[in-house]
């Protein structure tokens, strides 16, 4: 398509008129899976080893599941650890509860097996977070099973802190459920509470990659937006783990709203509406009364072929932060203590040292700061 309109400075022009990508790394990237044919969609795909089956199990795949000298192998070429974090949620009854959970896990493995065969494998930890917490119109549905905001930020908290121990001190917590408010708040608690230098960053992956969940009218794959169990959700089952999905008793529903559209977004944001769709409650049927099939969507619509570009799109992503945070704070190292907390190099040196090395020191005996412990 001939480019017509003038290019906004710093931005990247796509052949749909309301789409840019931003003339950086990350930018060029996003633009060079847009731009990709099917075939180098599929070929990206195959270098991750995707779709593969869950490795919860697999030897070596996690840290729970590998030798201990071989993490501390693994460690010290690169000492990034990926969090991949669900939910146990009602998913219609063509899906399994815990396809969040899957979907967050088979992407991190597949980071996983592309930075192992670069020689440098980024770790990962069990999934901590196998049920979670909710917001509030899932209240009562079954087979959504809901843990209260406060324990799933402490347990957080907890797992974070035990990575940091172990001397994974650059943390990616991936999200696939309804739940980032509370990851986020427990990110910035665990800073404020320890005061412990690291990369810290929670990722909704969908939202990180929303570009490639367009509906056709806007140059997308989709005829639909990404809501719940619905199009998008049923591709991505069908793609990953099609043993676990059955399209026979997959259904099409639409929620219950009291008000005009436009106030509240769709699950990744499509339209930059004023709110979020987590910003409120009130203004639509909770899920049991709108939509108790679990489903709010075109399920019927799904596809594994719609799901494979936001997938390269996010492993790809995903190995790009991989390797800018290695290429700014090499295996071993964190960024400034006395710039990015209010401690100080002296009081942290023996905290910072391989665990278990001569004059390291637990995290766990280091004082917190303006806090009776």
């Amino acid at each position: 398509m001939t480019q017509t309109r003038p290019i906004p400075a710093g931005l990247l022009a796509t052949d749909e008129p309301d789409l840019f990508f931003e003339d950086n790394t990350v930018g060029r990237l996003k633009k060079e899976i847009w731009d990709a044919t099917d075939a180098e969609i599929d070929a990206i795909l195959a270098e991750y080893g995707m779709p593969a089956p869950v490795e919860w199990g697999k030897p070596g795949s996690y840290i729970q599941t590998t030798v201990r000298w071989q993490v501390e192998q693994n460690r010290k070429k690169n000492d990034i650890v990926l969090i991949p974090v669900g939910c146990t949620e009602l998913h219609g009854q063509h899906m399994p509860s815990a396809s969040d959970t899957l979907y967050v896990s088979q992407i991190c493995e597949g980071v996983r097996r592309y930075t192992a065969k670069r020689g440098a494998p980024i770790a990962l930890a069990l999934p901590p977070i196998n049920y979670g917490a909710h917001p509030y119109h899932h209240l009562g549905m079954p087979g959504t099973v809901i843990v209260r905001e406060a324990v799933i930020r402490e347990q957080m908290m907890d797992v974070m802190l035990g990575l940091w121990n172990d001397g994974f001190r650059k943390q990616i917590i991936l999200n696939n459920h309804g739940q980032l408010w509370v990851l986020e708040s427990a990110v910035q608690e665990f800073c404020k509470r320890y005061q412990l230098p690291g990369i810290f960053r929670v990722i909704d992956w969908h939202r990180a990659v929303r570009e490639f969940f367009r509906t056709k009218e806007r140059g997308g794959k989709w005829d639909t937006n990404f809501v719940h169990a619905d199009e998008s959700e049923t591709s991505l089952g069908l793609y990953l783990h099609p043993e676990m999905v059955d399209m026979a008793y997959a259904v099409d529903t639409e929620g219950k709203s009291y008000l005009p559209d436009g106030h509240f977004d769709k699950s990744v944001d499509p339209f930059s509406r004023p709110s979020r769709w987590s910003e409120g409650e009130g203004q639509s049927a909770i899920e049991i009364a709108g939509t108790p099939q679990g489903v709010v969507g075109k399920a019927t619509h799904g596809d594994p072929e719609k799901a494979k570009r936001p997938l390269a799109a996010i492993l790809r992503y995903l190995t790009l932060f991989n390797d800018q945070v290695l290429e700014a704070f090499p295996p071993g190292t964190v960024p400034p203590v006395e710039e990015i907390t209010l401690r100080t190099n002296e009081e942290m040196a023996p905290y910072l040292k391989e665990p278990l090395s001569e004059g390291w020191r637990p995290v766990y005996s280091l004082p917190r700061i303006g806090q009776d412990e």
